[in-house]
């Protein structure tokens, strides 16, 4: 009983503090779904380093010693509790890709006690075998159950309920019961003798080269495909464990059911299931369809996910070895995941302009899942009269070709002008043409960013969601009544349209994370260059920025702060939390104030606005505008915070205001956020 405990416990504690400390470190990084991509990276790293120390270790002929060293690395471990980032000494301070400080982050916090949990399922389940004439893979399916726990608990049971300092000594508990639970383990076998004499480990052939490879593909096209869902969805909703766990959850499922038992995986119906999915998950996000409700899409990308890691992990299951490889698999199966990883955290955002990695890896799962059923044998059930294996190898044949046509292929529609990706996501220009005439425009995602007409007199109008009629548009040209110069900071530059709105003696300042939209705001828009005002861009995170501006004496300086720095859908949640209000608060004026934009196709952001004019006491005013005219306008959803609550009526913008939903506010923390109430399905 004490082995299946000890693996299932580390097992729950290995993936419950992944998206913890994914919530500790997001609002320090940009909130973007890239520092999800690269935790993963980090912890499968870990992971494989794990799997390599399981597999030296098991290699000693002293189970004596195997213990002793494990018993001592356990001990020692237990004095970098808690894995709490200090965020004193962990918040980057300039801008450009953190990669590199988020993986040096987690490797001095949580790296030691994650290490350690990485080896506990292969090395326990070696001792486990140490006279048995059985691998106990059952063992490896809890595991990923325990995994598969984890991840649901967070979200439902934990997050919502608990500070994340909390979180940190609760999960600080659960790892000394799990060291005090894997000393056990090892004193009792610390007397076992290595036996030679067990059959499997004394006749058994290790794999061939070839054995391997396939192990390695399978591995990395499962654990590509994990990575590039994962960003499909966040990029397009936020990027928060709520959805971290939806992709990662079906890939943990798929092992769950492939190693718990033969009979969950059958080739025939995941042949044609991953043959119909595959081209039809890689054809939605190539063609950008934005009509589909939340629901339609997550179903569709889970559903390919799901199909095809039950080909990759059910072929891994099928070729599986004795219990004398038993390590050198997972150690190789770790490996895969880390190359997978680097493939789409790393390699893809440097060699493709779009997420071209996601349609490979739904075609090189196909693959591999046919030649897995070559290499036992399926040119000899291929007769004339076998349609049960005919048809569905070339379902899977047809998918397979479908979605490397579709990665191959441009995205269908008109080619941009421009496209470039980065650790922040994928921007574009394209030419567009409608009643009014030429436009250009950027689009961050799916969703746009700015738009410009080329031709006066249109071109210098600001237009999409800052037009005339906009909330940003009725509420600037009452504070330049008002005013007679203004200072106004924007956190987003999308094309730099609000600078169309500068007067003379006016200062915009602009903050922007990504430092590829300045150079495109620039070179394909004139917003910047021709506006009126003084305008500059400070590129790095927008609240890190203030925040060091604060700490610089800089404080009281703005009339208006305007928030509009979602990228696609998403949100970048550290920006609407009440530490964030309080910052905005000691940057603006006496009288100043605070405009958010928050149209979202999956998310109704407003009770959690409202949330953030209670914390701040200030009076909220909601305007929309539905787009129609004047030429070149979006329709769009504003909120205005005022600390003067007769700001509205004074400025005579009463009439313009729109009345709230019924939904009650919500007030949102740096440690406590949760998108269940607000998203749209």
């Amino acid at each position: 009983m004490l082995f299946p405990v000890t693996i299932f416990l580390s097992a729950f504690l290995l993936f419950q503090v992944q998206p913890m400390m994914g919530r500790y470190i997001l609002p320090w990084f940009g909130g973007t779904p890239a520092v999800w991509s690269v935790c993963l990276l980090f912890f499968q790293c870990i992971l494989l380093a794990g799997y390599g120390y399981a597999h030296w270790l098991g290699s000693l002929k002293s189970v004596r010693t195997q213990a002793t060293i494990h018993v001592s690395l356990l001990l020692a471990s237990l004095l970098l509790l808690p894995v709490a980032p200090n965020p004193e000494l962990w918040k980057p301070t300039g801008a450009g890709s953190p990669t590199r400080d988020i993986l040096v982050l987690l490797l001095a916090t949580v790296g030691g006690p994650y290490f350690l949990l990485s080896a506990t399922t292969p090395l326990l389940q070696r001792w486990f075998t140490l006279g048995q004439s059985t691998a106990g893979w059952r063992l490896y399916a809890l595991s990923n159950f325990g995994s598969f726990l984890a991840l649901f608990s967070y979200p439902f049971l934990l997050e919502p309920y608990a500070r994340l300092v909390t979180q940190s000594w609760i999960w600080t508990g659960g790892y000394v019961a799990f060291a005090v639970a894997c000393s056990a383990v090892a004193w009792r076998v610390r007397g076992v003798e290595f036996r030679i004499q067990n059959s499997e480990f004394r006749m058994e052939e290790g794999p061939s080269a070839l054995t391997f490879v396939f192990w390695l593909g399978l591995a990395a096209t499962a654990s590509a495909l994990l990575l590039a869902t994962t960003n499909l969805i966040t990029q397009d909703i936020a990027v928060a464990p709520f959805l971290w766990i939806l992709p990662l959850s079906v890939y943990l499922l798929s092992f769950i059911l492939t190693f718990e038992s033969d009979r969950w995986y059958r080739r025939l119906p995941f042949a044609v299931l991953a043959g119909v999915l595959a081209p039809v998950s890689a054809a939605t996000t190539s063609a950008g369809v934005v009509l589909l409700p939340l629901w339609g899409e997550a179903a569709i990308y889970l559903g390919a996910l799901f199909a095809v890691c039950m080909l990759c992990h059910g072929e891994l299951a099928r070729s599986r070895p004795a219990a004398s490889q038993l390590t050198a698999f997972y150690l190789t199966v770790s490996a895969g995941g880390v190359l997978g990883g680097i493939f789409v955290a790393l390699i893809a955002p440097g060699l493709f302009s779009q997420f071209t990695e996601y349609p490979l890896a739904l075609a090189t799962g196909g693959a591999l899942g046919l030649v897995g059923w070559f290499r036992t044998g399926a040119f000899l059930e291929w007769t004339r009269a076998n349609f049960s294996v005919r048809v569905p190898m070339m379902a899977l044949l047809f998918g397979t070709l479908g979605s490397l046509a579709l990665a191959v292929v441009p995205g269908i529609g008109r080619q941009p002008l421009a496209r470039v990706r980065n650790f922040f996501g994928i921007l574009a220009v394209a030419e567009r043409t409608d009643s009014a005439g030429e436009y250009r425009q950027l689009t961050h995602g799916r969703i746009k960013h700015g738009s410009q007409y080329v031709a006066e007199p249109l071109h210098s109008q600001p237009t999409s969601y800052f037009g005339p009629r906009s909330g940003v548009g009725v509420v600037m040209g009452a504070l330049q009544k008002e005013h007679e110069s203004l200072n106004v900071a924007i956190i987003g530059l999308g094309a730099g349209t609000m600078a169309a709105w500068g007067r003379p003696g006016d200062n915009i300042r602009f903050y922007e994370i990504n430092p590829d939209d300045e150079r495109i705001a620039r070179q394909w828009f004139s917003y910047l260059g021709s506006s009126k005002a003084k305008v500059d861009v400070a590129l790095g995170d927008a609240r890190i920025v203030l925040e060091r501006e604060l700490a610089e004496g800089k404080r009281n300086d703005y009339d208006m702060i305007v928030v509009d720095a979602f990228s696609s859908d998403a949100i970048p949640m550290h920006l609407l939390t009440a530490q964030c209000a309080d910052i905005y608060r000691k940057r603006l004026k006496p009288g100043g104030l605070l405009m958010m934009h928050i149209s979202n196709r999956t998310l109704n952001l407003e009770p959690v606005v409202r949330g953030v004019a209670g914390h701040l006491n200030w009076t909220a005013s909601q305007f929309l505008s539905n787009g129609y005219s004047p030429a070149g306008e979006d329709g769009s959803r504003w909120i205005l915070m005022a600390q003067d609550g007769d700001w509205v009526t004074r400025a005579n913008l009463k009439q313009l205001v729109s009345g709230w939903s019924d939904a009650e506010p919500l007030l949102w923390t740096d440690d406590f956020a949760s998108l269940w109430h607000v998203l749209m399905w």
